[in-house]
């Protein structure tokens, strides 16, 4: 029998604010936090915009010492983290920590120490590069900082599938749940790759849009899109054993029903184009937790505002839900915070979360003109109130990898 999960706590650093309170408040003030690229000087490069983390001091959310031996990318995983267990009410004085455990991925890990130690290897020598150079770099180094940082001494893994990291890792950290490796999970994604050699890179992908209108830059599913908008943070999710939440009176935001994983084995970039690798994740994730595509809500898309994606997974969604596909109400949340590459799933996870108790759609801001080819029930000029029982999250990533999670509204009885 696979053991229920729920979701007992969340935590976020995002582009419009470093806490699930003040980024769930930038969602309902229909706030886009993409902006001029402050990072790096920009003057030979066509891509201006991103969506930088604003305001995050690390040593005034987590211990300094610790701190000025992570990057960016961990100090976030590592906030959210904290932030996640705490609004869980946890207590490790109570818990065993072996029972504890942590997925969070990141996409790319730091290639800003990559940069520099590079520098300095070119211009110093060898013998002038930092000892702490490869734990700084290395992807896994959040999930073991976040670990190190709560003594969480459980099962500790990263994912690392691109853009689709975050949803993986919320599933996978499902799974060890599900079927008994671990009674709690914190997970998640992370990212903080806005930098010249990322920048530079998606740029040659010609991934990223070159608009210099931070209204008009991410717009998923408009007919005008081209490309999307680097983003950074973290989000983190703290997922829990039913019976065990339960046990400790914790509230309970959500349950989790379903999760899909698949792969389209068709090109390192490019979604298939009919859409059904995206479509065979949503259908596992349905036909796993038992609910039919009509009882579907609400779709929380991965909507990167490029011209491949969004259609495709338009075509995915039609594919999976069949004559209910224009049912669901679709929107994409990095219209408003750009795409967070790693950490996008979770965030958004955190999203279906939020709407699924506030009733709250948000709209895909800057979308004015769907594309002829986007025939579905997106939420574009204005947010939608109305009830969400059931909600799905999609993320895709570069390599051809799958993901959807499935969340439900909590009902004991069930």
């Amino acid at each position: 029998m696979k053991r229920r999960v729920v979701v007992t706590g969340m935590g976020a650093i995002t582009p419009i604010g470093n806490s699930v309170e003040e980024f769930w408040a930038g969602i309902k003030k229909n706030q886009i936090g993409i902006g001029e690229i402050t990072k790096f000087d920009t003057t030979e490069y066509k891509v201006k915009l991103a969506a930088e983390v604003k305001g995050f001091v690390a040593k005034e959310r987590m211990d300094f010492k610790a701190a000025k031996r992570m990057e960016p990318f961990s100090q976030y995983a590592v906030v959210a983290g904290k932030e996640a267990f705490e609004d869980a009410g946890l207590c490790m004085e109570k818990e065993d920590p072996f029972r504890i455990g942590v997925i969070i991925g990141s996409g790319i890990g730091s290639l800003q120490v990559v940069e520099r130690e590079y520098d300095k290897l070119q211009t110093k020598g060898p013998a002038r590069v930092t000892p702490l150079m490869v734990p700084l770099m290395i992807s896994n180094m959040a999930a073991g900082n976040v670990a190190i940082q709560l003594g969480l001494k459980g099962k500790c893994t990263s994912v690392t599938t691109a853009c689709a990291t975050g949803t993986h890792a919320i599933g996978d950290a499902f799974r060890a749940i599900q079927y008994g490796d671990a009674d709690v999970m914190l997970a998640g994604g992370t990212e903080s790759s806005i930098c010249q050699t990322a920048v530079a890179g998606f740029s040659a992908l010609t991934a990223l849009t070159t608009s210099t209108d931070k209204n008009r830059a991410s717009i998923p599913f408009d007919r005008d899109r081209s490309g999307f908008v680097i983003g950074e943070g973290a989000g983190v999710v703290v997922l829990e054993e039913l019976e065990h939440a339960k046990a400790r009176g914790a509230k309970i935001y959500g349950e989790i029903l379903g999760y899909g994983a698949t792969c389209d084995a068709h090109h390192i970039t490019s979604p298939i184009e009919d859409g059904s690798g995206a479509a065979k994740a949503m259908e596992l994730a349905l036909k796993e937790g038992g609910i039919h595509p009509s009882e579907v809500d609400y779709i929380n898309a991965h909507g990167t505002s490029t011209h491949h994606n969004d259609l495709f997974e338009t075509r995915a969604i039609q594919l999976a839900f069949g004559k209910d596909a224009k049912k669901p109400i679709i929107n994409s949340t990095k219209s408003m915070i750009g795409h967070l590459l790693g950490a996008a799933g979770a965030v958004e996870f955190i999203t279906c979360i939020k709407t699924i108790q506030e009733g709250f759609i948000h709209q895909t801001m800057g979308t004015e003109n769907l594309d002829e080819e986007c025939t579905l029930n997106y939420a574009i000029h204005s947010p939608i109130e109305k009830e969400v029982n059931c909600a799905i999250s999609n993320s895709l990533g570069f390599g051809g990898h799958n993901a959807t999670i499935l969340v439900k509204k909590y009902k004991e009885e069930e």
